[in-house]
């Protein structure tokens, strides 16, 4: 298997923005990829291509909400870690979700020594690549390029976005305020809800909040899950992970 990097390992990988963001690039693209845009990255704001996110919540395993802290960095052209500090009946849960180099793989220590889950393969690394995907919109100057095709015929409050990067063909579906803000995101991703065998399923959920770092403004909480939209959404096997975002830097 190809070696991971680390967090800190994949942050340093990372390579800064050369060109800035002007409004004439949004010429031509649906009204509601326009307004989103426009709303999200300031005039003159360099394309930032990877985000750096310290976020708390709380993540549902079987029935339980557990609080976690977490720091996570997405470097579009090369991966993303996730690396938290899950709490269990007052017992620190340690470990990481990650995909690089077209591989995926989910690793978590009881105490950071006995292992709890050790995952990789095809079925792990076709869902963190739909996950990347969804999480580009942690990064939206990564979105003003030729691996994202922005559709046409979409109402104006809404937003599609057809990625083609990470070894998988995203639509992501995105629900915009009046002003431009995300509200929910809404994509087909490879995944085993509720502990079922893998298969295309809905993911998403709801975002809200905002807040503006270096010129990009991005939601700050955060609640997805399995069938967005539905009643199943609130149910086990359904919503999994509620977060606020603390920090952001951009690079």
């Amino acid at each position: 298997m190809l070696q991971q990097p680390s967090l800190e390992e994949l942050w340093g990988k990372s390579r800064g923005a050369h060109e800035h963001f002007e409004l004439s690039s949004l010429r031509g693209l649906p009204e509601g990829a326009a307004r989103y845009l426009r709303h999200a990255i300031a005039p003159g704001t360099p394309l930032f291509s990877a985000v750096r996110l310290e976020m708390h919540g709380t993540i549902r395993l079987r029935n339980d909400w557990l609080p976690f802290h977490a720091t996570q960095v997405n470097c579009w052209e090369s991966g993303f870690v996730w690396r938290a500090n899950v709490r269990m009946m007052h017992l620190p849960i340690l470990g990481s979700d990650r995909w690089f180099g077209g591989q995926g793989s989910m690793r978590w220590k009881l105490l950071g020594l006995l292992p709890l889950v050790n995952a990789q393969g095809p079925d792990i690394t076709r869902s963190a690549a739909g996950r990347f995907n969804v999480e580009g919109l942690c990064v939206p100057t990564a979105w003003v390029g030729p691996e994202v095709r922005w559709l046409e015929g979409v109402p104006p409050q809404e937003a599609q976005a057809l990625i083609q990067a990470h070894g998988v063909e995203s639509n992501l579906e995105l629900g915009l305020s009046a002003n431009g803000a995300l509200e929910s995101v809404a994509i087909s991703r490879w995944g085993n809800p509720g502990g079922s065998s893998f298969h295309e399923a809905a993911f998403g959920g709801l975002l809200g909040d905002e807040r503006c770092f270096q010129g990009v403004t991005i939601p700050t909480s955060f609640r997805l899950g399995w069938f967005p939209g539905t009643s199943r959404f609130d149910r086990p096997g359904g919503e999994f992970f509620r977060a606020t975002i603390d920090r952001a830097e951009f690079r």
